[in-house]
């Protein structure tokens, strides 16, 4: 059925599906019947489509792909796709064709291939990597209707015309004003004075995209002007280019958070080696790490050998630790990709994780004291003729550790942000290693101190 839907897309007989692609409504379908195509089915496909229903396909980030089906198609066909492709999204495309597109960009306009690698010479998560040079710019001396005028005359060949850039004589960007405010206006009332007497909001090429998200996010915008060192527009990241570039990153930021190296295609497409490759570093790491929490245990060998009732307690004790440290590193790693906490703040982090870890670990203390008295009191278990005092051992070992979980776990994004690593590197199975070790020598360090001369 799909194959047989697909079919009438690419020749254009099937009537309802030709309707819903002239609303823009269908090209979402095509993308999805074509990524699950075999790579060589769906570059034969797509080469069959008219070039509009194609380029609207390959455009889409969704169709991931489009490297891979472009490499396989006749070289004269790729050529025309992608001459009509928006730059940007042609730019990440052919990127990732590497050796394969070289041909493709050879052949290209010498204008069309000097913006593409323009556009290619920044990294992929900067505003130079994702900004677009189709954009709407108009001198400063412009009336409304001047500027209406080469909006409708420019209009296919931009990705947005929704933003609109002024510039002085000498191309300098000046001001930036919004198609509403254009159409609200006066025609011959000029287009400088819809700007407010405002600076633009811009940003350099070389900008992190998570600024450039975050500036469009607080100044509302739908474009956003990337400019040289000479004031000059190069180009716009438009707010759909920062959705799909904030979801890469969150995808990337949650596997790498998950204790996996990000992976560079989707799960399913994702090799078996690439996989192993992606998950083995990680594991083993945290497994040489682990070893230490072996180490700590020989080390109080002679203590768990008096008192065997204390390694009941050890998985409990381990877990909860892991589990404050684990919180922790979530809502700061959070706070940190959104801009509500700096590195200078890392003191105020300490302040508030230091009581809540008291707090917390005392809540699960009283939990656990609680339990063992339960247990001990309706004989499920008999704890011994010291089981008061394995209880207070356990209750202030829980205080104890869980604040440290939570203090090492909060300050674990900041250190690493401040060694230029990515915070999300702080995964959580890294802090759970990290706290058991520790808390092992919190634990007997503490039973050492209220069972001494008891059961020690």
């Amino acid at each position: 059925m799909m194959n047989d839907l697909l079919a009438g897309v690419v020749t254009g007989s099937h009537a309802n599906g030709a309707r819903k692609s002239r609303n823009g409504l269908y090209i979402a379908d095509i993308v999805e019947m074509l990524n699950a195509c075999a790579r060589q089915e769906a570059a034969e496909k797509l080469a069959r489509m008219p070039d509009v229903r194609a380029v609207a396909v390959l455009d889409r980030p969704e169709f991931r792909r489009a490297p891979d089906v472009l490499a396989l198609m006749p070289v004269a066909r790729a050529i025309a796709l992608v001459s009509q492709m928006s730059e940007d999204r042609a730019a990440d495309v052919l990127a990732a064709m590497g050796e394969a597109g070289q041909p493709v960009i050879a052949a290209l306009t010498p204008e069309l291939r000097q913006s593409l690698n323009a556009l290619l010479a920044w990294p992929h998560d900067s505003a130079g990597g994702m900004m677009t040079t189709e954009y709407v710019a108009i001198p400063e001396s412009a009336t409304v209707e001047q500027a209406l005028a080469h909006i409708r005359s420019v209009e296919r060949t931009r990705e947005t015309i929704y933003s609109i850039f002024l510039t002085d004589v000498d191309g300098r960007l000046v001001a930036a004003i919004s198609l509403r405010r254009l159409i609200m206006a006066e025609p011959g009332s000029a287009a400088i004075d819809l700007a407010r007497g405002r600076d633009p909001v811009c940003v350099g090429p070389g900008t992190d995209r998570e600024v450039v998200a975050d500036l469009i996010r607080r100044h509302d915008l739908l474009a956003l002007p990337v400019i040289g060192e000479d004031g000059r527009p190069l180009g716009i990241v438009t707010v759909d280019d920062v959705l799909d570039a904030l979801v890469a990153e969150h995808t990337e930021d949650a596997q790498k958070f998950g204790g996996v190296e990000a992976l560079d295609r989707p799960y399913l497409e994702t090799g078996f080696l690439a996989m192993i490759r992606k998950r083995a570093g990680w594991l083993s790491v945290l497994f040489l790490s682990e070893m230490l929490t072996a180490s700590a245990m020989q080390h109080f060998e002679t203590e768990l050998e008096k008192a065997v009732v204390l390694t009941l307690f050890i998985p409990l004790i381990m877990s909860s630790g892991g589990n404050s440290g684990s919180q922790a590193t979530s809502l700061i790693i959070r706070a940190l990709a959104l801009g509500q906490l700096r590195l200078r703040d890392w003191w105020r982090v300490a302040l508030r994780e230091l009581p809540a870890g008291l707090v917390l670990g005392g809540i699960l203390g009283l939990v656990g004291i609680i339990r063992i008295a339960l247990w001990q009191g309706f004989g499920f278990y008999d704890y011994g003729p010291h089981w008061v005092l394995v209880a207070a051992t356990v209750g202030a070992g829980l205080v104890g550790i869980v604040t440290f979980g939570s203090l090492a776990g909060s300050m674990l994004p900041f250190l690493l942000q401040r060694l230029k690593f990515d915070p999300a590197s702080a995964s959580a199975p890294f802090v759970a290693t990290l706290v058991d070790v520790t808390g092992l020598v919190i634990y007997f360090s503490i039973a050492l101190a209220i069972l001494s001369g008891t059961l020690l």
